[in-house]
């Protein structure tokens, strides 16, 4: 198991630095690079909406220069090179192979925008490069894309440590290991099929955005693809309410059978977020069952009541999670809703995967912690936070 809990760095404004420093390039695009604007069927007070919307990056233009080759292998062992996927439009990003943070998100978008384009999408390439310099094996890489559903969806690809950190330098994306995390730059490039570099996306820590961040990236493609192909959605781009602690919730239950879960004021609450891909990282199915204690503990002390809530949204699908907490084995003794659109995660301050958030009956966050917590230590905060201060 990595030491390191994995997390996107605040690098990207140095990667935007070096790049705005390139001769031809224009500094912070909210718009398409010249003549690429066609496949865009976004109206021009749905555009001024998105530029408002601080969870969501509209590209960087990066002109037309040639996107630098590189050699590496794939989650399978299969050596492959980006030149190879000439005459494909490519979505190339950087991924931390343990990540638990921004990366599932982006690569969750990365799907969904090829997804969007209907058949049009067979001539899109997914291509990841590990960002990870402490999980660089095919297993690592291999293990990520078989928990976010990518093993047949695209290519994560590694090598070396040496050939990581060149490929690296070749686009600018710093990685570094700071206080314990690793730190990377959160770069997704879409390349032409001429094997041009047109724009760069700063992806973004904000499950509400995902969808929008999808739709963003199918216009793209879809304007560098021949006929400009459709895309299936449409949604607003406008910045998206989220739903916190002081909002009264009715979410779908993870259950099997039809139910809702309840969340809002009236009554103090331990909120504990996660999604079934931390089993790549660590024992969910162990951590999951032993909250079962704290319920117990909660229960003999009048400590606030337990409420999970899977981020579905960055889930192959909300069957996955059903059909996941199914097969545990064992039940678990409280509720368990699903946050499909991010709202939840996003009103809540979820910054990384596990998350607890301790909410007051007044509806106020009074204690959040980021990690899985033994139980002594996670009763011992949650009679901290419950007790009234002096």
């Amino acid at each position: 198991m990595n030491r390191f809990r994995a997390r996107a760095a605040l690098s990207a404004v140095a990667l935007l630095g070096v790049l705005i420093g390139l001769p031809g390039l224009a500094a912070c695009s909210s718009s398409t690079p010249s003549g690429s604007q066609s496949g865009s069927s976004q109206p021009a007070g749905a555009n001024a909406a998105a530029m408002d919307n601080p969870n969501l990056d509209l590209g960087t233009s990066l002109g037309a220069r040639p996107a630098p080759d590189f050699r590496l292998r794939n989650q399978f062992g299969q050596p492959m090179s980006l030149s190879q996927f000439r005459g494909k439009v490519v979505m190339l990003a950087f991924e931390d192979s343990e990540c638990t943070t921004v990366c599932p998100l982006t690569t969750q978008s990365m799907l969904m925008a090829k997804q969007l384009l209907g058949p049009a999408g067979d001539k899109v390439q997914l291509l990841g490069v590990d960002a990870n310099p402490d999980a660089t094996s095919v297993a690592d890489v291999l293990s990520y894309s078989r928990a976010h559903g990518l093993v047949n969806q695209w290519d994560f690809l590694t090598g070396s440590p040496a050939q990581l950190k060149a490929t690296w330098g070749l686009y600018h994306i710093a990685v570094q290991i700071e206080q314990g995390q690793i730190d990377h730059t959160p770069a997704l490039f879409v390349i032409d099929q001429q094997g041009r570099e047109r724009k760069l996306y700063l992806t973004q820590m904000a499950y509400s955005s995902v969808g929008q961040s999808a739709e963003v990236l199918a216009n793209e493609l879809s304007s560098l693809l021949p006929g400009h192909p459709k895309v299936a959605s449409q949604q607003s781009l406008a910045t998206v309410a989220v739903q916190g602690p002081a909002d009264h919730l009715t979410l779908p239950s993870a259950s099997t059978s039809p139910g809702t879960v309840t969340l809002g004021p009236g009554q103090p609450r331990l909120v504990m977020f996660f999604a079934t891909w931390l089993s790549e990282v660590s024992d969910l199915k162990s951590e999951l069952v032993n909250a079962n204690a704290y319920l117990a503990a909660a229960r003999r002390e009048g400590l606030p009541q337990l409420v999970a809530v899977d981020e579905t949204v960055v889930e192959p699908s909300a069957q996955a999670v059903r059909s996941y907490l199914r097969n545990l084995g064992t039940s678990l003794n409280y509720p368990v809703a699903l946050d499909t659109s991010g709202r939840v995660a996003d009103g809540y301050g979820v910054q990384d995967q596990p998350w607890f958030a301790l909410v007051s009956a007044s509806g106020k966050i009074i204690w959040s912690h980021d990690g899985w917590l033994p139980l002594p230590a996670l009763v011992s905060a949650a009679k901290r936070a419950a007790t009234p201060k002096g």
